[in-house]
């Protein structure tokens, strides 16, 4: 499997990678929130943009990470807009997703964008484009709040992602019992095992699938999120006692 490198960091090797979410609406708690990361274990940022005030202005957007990017001091920053179709915090219209993902990524201000793969087709591969013509690496998402799909919907919905062009194939889904989980599970290794040729992400959401969170390097899962704050989905827990957990298992497993 091919890795994905990211500044200095490397998706796909060693201990699965921990993303910490800024979710804030103004840019001074945007930015003040990212400067209190350096005492915290953080490999990448994810802002989601969808909770700030000024979403539909680019120039806006943009004004924010000006000021967002130093704040980090290093540390890569993934860009989100999460729609309300997949439990963000704002509806917006496939065009202005495009047009502000496009701009976005022609910034030079971002690492990663993270693209909704059921937005629509010609958004999908617009925003695509737009952040590999700029040279930033494309998180494929696909967020499925209700419940968890069958574990050969999980693996095709993966594969399209990856045919699509994603750099790094992302499912989030949420359990309704232990067998649930056990079914994201069992779909992240037969995807890892049988069909990524590239590092994937893959979650279930809320209590009964913090298991997913914590167990990921066995199952083949390359990052996971943590809250420093407020937590951006059902189930992240603190990093601090994330990144234990990451290296107990490391630990234990090789």
């Amino acid at each position: 499997m091919n890795t994905v490198k990211v500044k200095d960091v490397v998706f796909g090797e060693g201990l699965p990678k921990i993303c910490v979410p800024i979710v804030a609406e103004t840019k001074a708690a945007i930015v003040e929130e990212a400067k209190s990361f350096k005492d915290i274990p953080v490999d990448v940022v994810e802002w989601r943009a969808d909770w700030f005030e000024g979403i539909t202005d680019p120039d806006k957007v943009i004004d924010v990470l000006t000021d967002l990017v130093p704040a980090l001091a290093g540390i890569p920053l993934l860009f989100t807009i999460r729609t309300a179709n997949e439990g963000g915090a704002c509806a917006i219209t496939p065009e202005d997703y495009l047009r502000i993902n496009s701009a976005i990524a022609a910034s030079g201000l971002v690492d990663l964008i993270d693209v909704e793969v059921f937005i629509g087709a010609e958004t999908v591969t617009g925003v695509i484009a737009a952040a590999h013509a700029n040279g930033v690496k494309v998180v494929g998402s696909n967020h499925d709040f209700d419940k968890t799909p069958a574990k050969d919907d999980i693996i095709y919905r993966l594969r399209k992602m990856q045919d699509l062009g994603a750099d790094i194939p992302k499912i989030a889904v949420m359990p309704k019992s232990a067998q649930d989980v056990l079914t994201l599970l069992e779909a992240t290794t037969i995807m890892k095992e049988q069909y990524a040729d590239r590092p994937i992400i893959t979650m279930s959401m809320g209590g009964q699938g913090v298991i997913s969170r914590l167990a990921c390097e066995i199952f083949g899962s390359c990052l996971t999120f943590g809250a420093a704050k407020k937590a951006s989905a059902p189930g992240q827990i603190g990093v601090k006692d994330l990144q234990g957990a990451l290296d107990l298992i490391h630990r234990s497993s090789n």
